[in-house]
């Protein structure tokens, strides 16, 4: 069970002071924060990409490539790359690039996005917006399979055998395919036998269990091997010292952001209650303290399946120092109790998901 990190490095206004601190100040938070993540043992840490003002990391690679050098063992992961807006050959070279200095540990988590800014900025139509993802997603997987690709499309010029560089450390470079919880991008993951990656941020968690059987089923007919084809998933969350003061904590920059995207999408109000429900064993939020988070997340991988579990932290502005206490807290005190419990079943012989 891998444990970890993901972040949309958000330059929100702080709830407190109404401040917003720069784009090249939370940059640099982002890294300290991966450079902690791997010294207190993670298993993975996550950039998304975004292309607005409150968001820091329009160029996942580059954050990460800024922390590569300075970890050791922590994999580094796009959360997500929005590939039907940019260029595979450049989206494979940059994460190339990132494997090479990573000696090894990048990935590539492959989504079409939730949010349609790079669409007017790079100059696509939102009405390809299926098309240009799985006609770019092909290229990106041949680009992993030969040094020299020869490929066409609708999208984008033609590739008559010409060389791409460089080229990556590992064979093949990982590329997951991030979901929302689409039926037809669970399938088209398991078709192609790619690890698959569940945004669950609402809900019941375990409502994703049939998505995930769904995906299993697509891989066996066509004739992936289904254990080796991990499914992970990306929840928001909090850890803290104890559980009334991580949710105390985390409450104040989640409703602020919440509610920010709710008046863009046409939610509703997002409530204290509301929260309060979702930090429920049954709820989407993953927030408290390490034990309870630890059996929020034991609790998830027996009902769901889930083989890697990232904590979506933080979501909105929050003080940088609560953010590496969590990070903290989550690498030293609630994977250890995840990964003993999970190893446990295995030598009972349990059943798991």
């Amino acid at each position: 069970m891998e444990i970890g990190i993901s972040t949309f490095v958000e330059t929100t206004p702080d709830v407190q002071t109404g401040e917003t601190i720069s784009h090249a100040q939370r940059l640099r938070e982002v890294v300290e924060e991966i450079v902690l993540a791997d010294r207190v043992g993670l298993d993975v840490f996550g950039v998304g990409e975004h292309h607005r003002k409150d968001y820091a990391a329009s160029s996942p690679t580059l954050v990460l490539a800024a922390a590569a050098t300075q970890t050791k063992w922590i994999r580094l992961t796009s959360a997500v790359t929005v590939l039907s807006s940019d260029d595979p050959v450049r989206v494979f070279q940059d994460f190339a690039t990132l494997d090479g200095l990573s000696n090894g540990r990048a990935e590539i988590m492959a989504g079409r996005g939730s949010f349609i800014e790079s669409f007017p900025l790079f100059g696509y139509d939102l009405n390809d917006y299926e098309e240009l993802f799985e006609e770019k997603l092909d290229l990106l997987l041949r680009l992993r399979e030969s040094e020299k690709v020869t490929w066409s499309g609708n999208h984008r010029p033609a590739i008559q055998d010409l060389g791409v560089y460089p080229r990556p450390v590992q064979d093949p470079l990982p590329v997951w395919i991030g979901s929302g919880g689409n039926t037809e991008s669970v399938i088209r993951a398991g078709l192609l036998g790619l690890p698959l990656v569940l945004a669950i941020i609402g809900g019941r968690p375990t409502q994703f269990a049939p998505l995930v059987q769904l995906y299993k089923k697509a891989a066996a007919q066509a004739g992936h091997d289904v254990s080796k084809l991990p499914v992970a998933s990306h929840s928001h969350g909090f850890v803290g010292e104890d559980t009334a003061s991580a949710a105390d904590k985390f409450f104040p920059s989640t409703q602020a952001a919440m509610n920010v995207i709710g008046r863009e999408r046409g939610w509703g109000h997002y409530s204290r209650a509301s929260f309060d429900a979702a930090r429920s064993l049954e709820g989407a939020l993953y927030v408290g303290d390490p034990e309870t988070v630890a059996q929020k997340i034991i609790h998830l991988r027996k009902n769901v399946g889930i083989t890697r579990f990232m904590l979506h932290c933080p979501l909105g502005t929050m003080p940088h120092e609560d953010v590496m206490r969590s990070i903290e807290l989550l690498g030293t005190e609630v994977a250890p109790r995840v990964r003993e419990e999970i190893a446990r079943w295995e030598a009972a012989g349990e059943p798991q998901e």
